[in-house]
């Protein structure tokens, strides 16, 4: 597939995140519009202003996670739902918050129609986390953040990682973060990217966090 060689030619080589990205049909998560651009290493505009990020970006922050089958982690940035099936694939229990509540309605439809409902959809604000159900062993930021939200921090297990987009400016650098104990923390860069902004609240809807009830425990 032209896509997993163009994720090998830019230097990602976990066969399972590779296996994932071969298998995880891109062009279900755009507008039949762009079917024929789904394939390649490119962004796309979605609903409410929000991207569904290029394949290599994915292809790295999923990485840079490490997943491993069963674990639980939480995704800040639902966004089209395809970095969720993604971790889904891998056998993960995910986790993901939307604060756009277009989106929120809209990826849950989806997500139910791909058979993908076992995956927790929550709308809310990304800097709260999810606090009902931490601590997670990953957490993944898919929007820029200016700084780490401090109650991500403390939602993610001794051992476990966050992947997430940082710094000032529309570049930011990927950060991979590993906490070490509870006042401990690892981290390392991993190149510069572009992301849409982590903004705090609920964009137009409720304020408080809302479950879809239709997906189990």
């Amino acid at each position: 597939m032209q896509l997993v060689k163009s994720m090998r030619e830019r230097g990602i080589f976990d066969e399972k995140v590779l296996q994932a990205i071969a298998n995880i049909k891109r062009h279900l998560f755009l507008e039949s519009a762009f079917n024929e651009w789904a394939y390649r290493d490119v962004a796309f505009s979605i609903d409410a202003g929000q991207t569904i990020s290029q394949p290599s970006t994915v292809a790295l922050q999923t990485t840079l996670l490490e997943v491993e089958r069963g674990q639980k982690i939480l995704e800040i940035g639902t966004g089209s739902g395809y970095q969720a099936c993604i971790l889904a694939y891998l056998g993960a229990k995910v986790y993901t918050i939307e604060r756009h509540q277009i989106l929120f309605e809209k990826t849950n439809a989806l997500l139910t129609e791909l058979g993908y409902s076992h995956i927790r959809t929550l709308l809310g604000d990304g800097h709260q986390g999810a606090e009902r159900f931490a601590p997670f062993d990953r957490i993944i930021v898919t929007c820029g953040a200016d700084k780490v939200p401090p109650l991500l921090l403390q939602q993610l297990k001794v051992g476990g990682i966050m992947v997430i987009p940082l710094g000032r400016g529309e570049v930011k650098t990927m950060v991979k973060i590993k906490k070490e104990s509870d006042h401990k923390y690892v981290t390392t860069e991993h190149g510069y990217c572009t992301f849409v902004p982590f903004l705090k609240g609920v964009s137009q809807e409720k304020k408080h966090s809302i479950e879809n009830k239709r997906v189990r425990l």
